[in-house]
């Protein structure tokens, strides 16, 4: 077993220690941390030491906080300057202290050296401690623990609370003054067989250079003492790319698919009227989606409605069924239920705009955020990601609906696919597209789709097939990514998304 020159510094440094932090070690050994992890690596490969990782809790000082140790802290700059003032009118002591007077004024009340008085309709501020000089020249426990930080890059918390109150503690963290955030430490631990080989005496490694660098090449003297074997099976440490949102990388693989199917992509506003996200849609305005406990309505913001002919037709439609053949839905529409703003509920609405300027032949798609007041649990979210389409051709039939979104979910890498019947508004053929779980030997629903009814297209001028669709992405993308929990894709675990195999995302 060959171990080279770092390795052999690593072991017997490890001698005594038994198991140190890789900084620790990259400091004594006076070498670059990668080198450090490099060297432990391959000596836990060869049995001799053991990696394992904690996260802790690290507390460093902001430039906030800097300044405030600078500068002093501003409760006791508003002290000084009461001190040094000749008046006590609350508004001209604040001008003295600056930018930060009501800061410094809420901590100087809050510690109790200050109290504000009205006199003559005019605030005042006047000290409330027998000594504020003494005052000035102690410290405070806040002023005490964030000298002890700034001390050092960062400090543990556990350190930090072994040293302080809690209070002081928070006081820092509410103003600022420091930060606090998870790091991922590493510890190198000597085992059995790695002791037992230092105190036998680790044999001279063999001679030889370890890497090409220019020097050796032009100096030639790679001739003379020749290059140390390499181990090409050896593993090396661990290198984390700069990687998109899993999300976002899916959503860009799905408006690829629908862009090689020939399909344009179109946007629209996340905040949109009643009229564009229910009314255009043929959705009743009693319906028990525009409830509160299934949309969020903005309050005190109207819309704009479109132009007044189109508005008519739509109204018309609802109460009577105009032109469409059918009766409507046999009620007064109003148009100021139409014009209340709402968070989109689908992006159905951005295909409904959409409707005002296509001409068939067209294939459209959209994919953005819309908004539901749901109950959150491991399949749903009050926000979450939609793919809209749809598709205007005289030629259109349920047909080739059902291919289009059995073509989609190819794409994506489910197999098994089926249609089960189903029921909207707004669409009459209705379908509900489903793919098979193996994991969970259960079909799951992933979204609505169907055919325009007249009552939808009519209003528009548009009197051919209009084939729709709108899936949910995150349950998907969670299929694919093994995932359990759709909230899981909004907690910034920074580590979930460096550990996951690229080959995942670019396989889909």
């Amino acid at each position: 077993m060959e171990i080279r020159g770092i390795e052999r510094k690593l072991l017997y440094e490890l001698k005594s220690l038994k198991v140190a932090e890789l900084e620790q070690l990259s400091k004594a050994l006076n070498e670059d941390i990668a080198s450090v992890m490099r060297a432990s690596k391959e000596l836990e490969n060869k049995g001799l030491v053991k990696l394992h990782e904690e996260w802790k809790r690290v507390i460093t000082t902001t430039e906030k906080g800097r300044k405030a140790l600078e500068e002093g802290f501003p409760e006791k700059l508003l002290v000084l300057g009461i001190l040094k003032s000749e008046t006590n009118e609350l508004e001209k002591i604040l001008n003295l202290v600056g930018r930060e007077a009501n800061i410094a004024l809420g901590w100087a009340i809050r510690r109790g050296w200050v109290k504000i008085e009205e006199r003559n309709g005019k605030k005042t501020v006047a000290l409330s401690v027998e000594d504020p000089r003494k005052l000035l020249d102690e410290e405070t426990e806040e002023e005490k623990l964030l000298k002890f930080v700034s001390k050092s890059e960062e400090v543990s918390l556990d350190d930090i609370k072994s040293k302080t109150s809690e209070t002081a503690l928070n006081n820092l963290r509410l103003r600022g003054l420091i930060s606090e955030y998870k790091k991922r430490i590493w510890y190198v631990e000597i085992t059995e067989e790695g002791q037992k080989l230092v105190e036998r005496g680790i044999p001279e490694s063999e001679k030889g250079l370890s890497e090409i660098t220019p020097h050796v090449i032009k100096s030639g003297v790679w001739k003379k003492i020749g290059f140390k074997k390499y181990k090409v099976e050896a593993s090396g440490p661990k290198i984390y790319p700069g990687k998109r949102h899993p999300l976002r990388e899916i959503i860009d693989k799905i408006r690829r698919i629908f862009l090689e199917m020939g399909f344009k992509e179109a946007r629209g506003p996340i905040v949109e009227s009643s009229f564009w996200c229910f009314d255009a849609l043929f959705q009743p305005q009693d319906h028990p989606a525009r409830e509160l406990a299934d949309t969020f309505y903005l309050k005190g913001l109207e819309s704009k409605l479109p132009e007044r002919d189109l508005v008519e037709k739509v109204k018309k439609t609802h109460e009577n069924g105009w032109i469409t053949g059918s009766r409507g839905w046999r009620y007064e529409w109003k148009e100021e239920i139409a014009k209340k703003s709402v968070l989109r509920t689908h992006t159905t609405a951005v295909s409904a705009r959409y409707l005002q300027k296509v001409s068939p032949p067209s294939k459209v798609f959209s994919i953005g955020k819309v908004y539901r007041n749901e109950k959150t649990d491991w399949r749903r979210l009050h926000e979450f990601f939609q793919v809209e389409g749809i598709v205007v051709d005289e030629e259109a039939t349920f047909r080739d609906l059902l291919g289009y979104l059995s073509t989609f979910f190819r794409k994506l890498g489910f197999e098994k696919i089926r249609f089960r019947p189903a029921y909207f508004p707004y669409t009459e053929i209705s379908v509900e597209p489903e793919v098979y779980v193996e994991e969970r030997d259960t079909w799951l629903e992933l979204g609505g789709a169907g055919i325009f009814r007249p009552e939808v297209t009519e209003p528009f001028g548009i009197d051919c097939p209009v084939l729709a669709w709108g899936l949910g992405l995150e349950r998907p993308i969670m299929l694919i990514l093994g995932m359990r929990d759709i909230r899981d894709f909004y907690k910034n675990d920074l580590n979930w998304i460096r550990e996951l195999p690229y080959r995942i995302l670019r396989g889909v």
